[in-house]
């Protein structure tokens, strides 16, 4: 696992050892930013559910202004602090549950990233406090990773647009 692009392209970054883990694989991320490019440079981020970082460390090295990370194991976030240290960078960090990051966040942001274990169906109840709370600034985009098509619906939020990459589906979210 590597940040792909910015001033920090190539940095290879600590990993989990296991097979519970399931990072964002290299080429889905690239596609990722592909999509998203104009819009990390100077951009607020929550990282929802960060394990080791990378989401959130890729747009810290493409130019994002403030990253939140958030993650529920303290395993993931002791990862995501050797990441950081690696690359010399800081953001906000807590350690809470999804729903409870959601809830007491003062901040509006600019992308926020639900990838949460796929064997678990957090991200609609996710998506529905983004919606209800107003997290997402104008223009800011909601995406959820996951290993199926988003099917439902979320009130206040558009599905504008959904890309399947082998086995995983990126769903983009705006509000309406």
């Amino acid at each position: 696992m590597r940040i792909i692009g910015g001033r920090h392209r190539g940095r290879k970054l600590a990993e989990f050892a296991g097979e519970d883990i399931r990072p964002t694989a290299d080429r889905v991320k690239e596609s990722l930013f592909n999509i998203l490019s104009a819009k990390v440079i100077g951009a607020s981020v929550l990282d929802l559910f960060c394990g080791s970082g990378s989401l959130g460390l890729e747009c810290i090295s493409r130019g994002a202004d403030f990253v939140h990370f958030n993650d529920i194991s303290k395993d993931s976030l002791a990862v995501l602090k050797k990441n950081l240290a690696c690359v010399k960078e800081e953001g906000t960090v807590t350690n809470c549950d999804y729903l409870a990051c959601l809830n007491q966040t003062v901040f509006k942001y600019d992308l926020i990233f639900i990838d949460p274990p796929y064997r678990f169906e957090y991200g609609a109840p996710a998506l529905e406090v983004i919606a209800r709370r107003g997290l997402l600034n104008d223009g800011g985009v909601a995406i959820y990773e996951r290993d199926r098509a988003f099917g439902g619906q979320i009130e206040g939020l558009e599905k504008f647009d959904e890309r399947k990459y082998g086995k995983t589906y990126l769903s983009f979210f705006r509000k309406i």
